[in-house]
């Protein structure tokens, strides 16, 4: 336990300095960008030695991994987040421990959503998931509702009883006039943040980069980056 928690001090101060001098380099500050650790796959001990160092935002993209992780780890000062692709069938047990469900692309999980919200006496933070890569009225590879499609979601999010508009995410493509270009879907999705702002102004999250390409998100405004690999390193899957 003593050399993983060494470890992942020492990533974390890697990735920290990572986004310290992408900040430095985009004239922001520091405190504007939020570290989300993604945990998948990885055991609750180590989001405990993560909590002990300082983070304080996790996140998950699997109920069946998340909901034992989040009980096991219940006691500790925690923000989860759910990034997966959400079938409404998990909705109710995602709703249970999740603070901020980042994947939401469609109006029936809105429903859903609201539905087990309202059921938990919750009020639970939503972003919209951008998917560049995809066509108009359709979803993208990985989830996520078009450009032209954000604005009605984001209206249906905002009057839904039991849920508060947060902002967007989106995941850098692997197809499309984004693929292999980081840098320009981040800044894509700040334009796209921007416009939606200008109708719900509380909506201020942007939640884009991964290990690979964070600086590229904080270089576009991200005010959140999710990070996994560079932090817990690579490992097979539990189970």
């Amino acid at each position: 336990m003593t050399d993983r928690r060494t470890e992942l001090a020492e990533n974390l101060a890697r990735v920290e300095d990572r986004i310290s001098t992408a900040c430095a380099k985009a004239g922001r500050n520091r405190d504007d960008v939020t570290l989300i650790v993604v945990t998948k796959t990885y055991p609750a001990s180590d989001v405990r030695i993560l909590s002990e160092l300082g983070i304080r935002h996790v996140a998950e993209n699997r109920d069946q991994d998340a909901a034992p992780k989040a009980a096991a780890c219940s006691d500790l000062p925690l923000t989860w987040h759910f990034v997966g692709q959400l079938q409404t069938n998990k909705v109710r047990s995602v709703v249970s421990y999740a603070d901020i469900v980042q994947s939401v692309d469609r109006v029936k999980l809105v429903t859903a959503l609201s539905k087990e919200a309202v059921r938990a006496g919750r009020e639970l933070d939503c972003l919209i998931q951008v998917a560049l890569d995809a066509e108009s009225g359709e979803r993208g590879d990985r989830g996520g509702v078009g450009p032209d499609g954000v604005a009605a979601l984001a209206d249906a999010v905002a009057a839904a009883e039991g849920l508060r508009l947060g902002g967007l995410m989106t995941v850098a493509p692997l197809a499309g006039q984004y693929a292999g270009r980081p840098r320009a879907a981040f800044d894509r999705l700040a334009e796209i943040a921007s416009g939606l702002r200008s109708g719900h102004p509380a909506a201020k999250m942007v939640s884009a980069g991964m290990s690979s390409d964070l600086e590229d998100a904080v270089a576009a405004g991200a005010t959140h980056v999710r990070v996994g690999t560079a932090v817990l390193g690579v490992r097979p899957r539990l189970g």
